[in-house]
């Protein structure tokens, strides 16, 4: 808790966000069981959204997934039919991942229901500290990993 610089202490950032982040997916999971949907599948659906991704690498990179690790749930997002894979026109050896019309509808679905749940939780919040809390939230998550960690990015 070193480092405030105002004479209130207060717990670190990772200790409240943590405990409430675990809360949070949580309570997403019964409603991942009822759409039978893997967490990993899920954010799958939220990073393909509406433009394709070039490779499964790069996608695996950008939801935090091992790219070994995420060809199964690519296989079986594709054996139901809510992400398509197809040869990249312009690299051949590259597939392009997109959303079918079920997967976003599968995608809208579940996010509809999660954030059902947030809004009763975000409810207990006071209007004012509620969008101060999504806008800060909103403005942290955006940052890049080295910004937030003090890496430099340069050789």
């Amino acid at each position: 808790m070193a480092g405030n610089t105002g004479s209130e202490r207060r717990p670190d950032l990772a200790a409240m966000v943590v405990p409430l982040g675990r809360a949070l997916v949580a309570a997403e999971l019964p409603v991942l069981r009822e759409h039978r949907l893997a967490m990993w599948a899920y954010g799958v659906l939220l990073r393909l959204d509406d433009e394709p991704v070039r490779t499964q690498a790069a996608l695996a990179r950008d939801i935090g997934a091992d790219k070994t690790r995420i060809i199964g749930v690519l296989d079986d997002l594709e054996e139901r039919g809510l992400i398509h894979r197809q040869p990249d026109p312009s690299d051949r050896r590259a597939r392009l991942l997109s959303l079918t019309a079920d997967g976003r509808r599968m995608r809208d679905a579940v996010q509809s229901a999660i954030q059902e749940q947030e809004e009763r939780l975000l409810a207990r919040l006071p209007e004012e500290d509620r969008r101060g809390f999504l806008r800060a939230l909103q403005a942290l998550a955006a940052m890049p990993p080295a910004e937030i960690t003090g890496e430099s990015t340069s050789p």
